[in-house]
């Protein structure tokens, strides 16, 4: 493995490990976001404190962890370097150094990831995602529905190579999402804005 692929590893990990959720709530007096409702450490989470603020925060710190991670090694290393950094990040927010490896499940990061590979196909990302969140009114499903979109456009318009390491990470999301994926077929996933203390989706 080369230095510059190693260091935009290790970059994009240490980003994706800051976990934004947990500082803006502790910050805030909102208490510990991982003993509230699911426990989870993302947006939907920061939600159930009733401060849409804190929400916003986390889902924008978030984001532009796996984004700056991404710029960042691009503008050192390149092209490849700054895939494996974003991929790196969404890892890093999974699996957080600083949380013993508890993290979230990835939503904004990967979207981070993605506007930093390909600005066009991360505002798809969230069109779809806001789309399906209007119809259905389930966060899990928005995020689901995005994560198949965004291969498939990067694979037209952009390259085989970001589309490979995404449609790596839209399985990995998958994966994290398997209880919300079990809920929405047994028609028990909680909708937005509803109160519950499943582990739901998170950023």
């Amino acid at each position: 493995m080369s230095t510059a692929l190693l260091v935009s590893i290790l970059l994009g990990y240490l980003l994706g490990s800051i976990p934004f959720g947990v500082i803006v709530t502790r910050a805030a007096g909102a208490g510990d976001l991982r003993k509230i409702g699911s426990g989870n450490i993302g947006t939907t989470n920061v939600l159930r404190t009733g401060r849409k603020e804190l929400a916003a925060l986390t889902l924008l710190g978030d984001m532009l962890k796996a984004t700056v991670a991404v710029l960042v090694a691009r503008h050192f290393f390149g092209d490849i370097p700054a895939l494996a950094a974003g991929a790196a990040a969404f890892l890093g927010h999974v699996f957080p150094i600083w949380l013993r490896f508890k993290g979230g499940k990835g939503v904004a990061t990967y979207l981070g990831a993605l506007i930093g590979a390909a600005w066009p196909v991360g505002l798809a990302f969230a069109a779809v995602w806001i789309a399906v969140a209007w119809l259905t009114r389930y966060s899990s499903a928005s995020a689901l529905a995005a994560s198949i979109v965004a291969p498939v456009l990067l694979a037209l318009f952009v390259g085989l190579v970001p589309a490979l390491v995404f449609a790596a990470l839209t399985l990995a999301l998958w994966a994290l999402h398997h209880e919300n994926i079990a809920r929405l077929m047994a028609g028990e996933e909680s909708r937005i804005g509803q109160k519950s203390t499943a582990a739901e989706t998170g950023s």
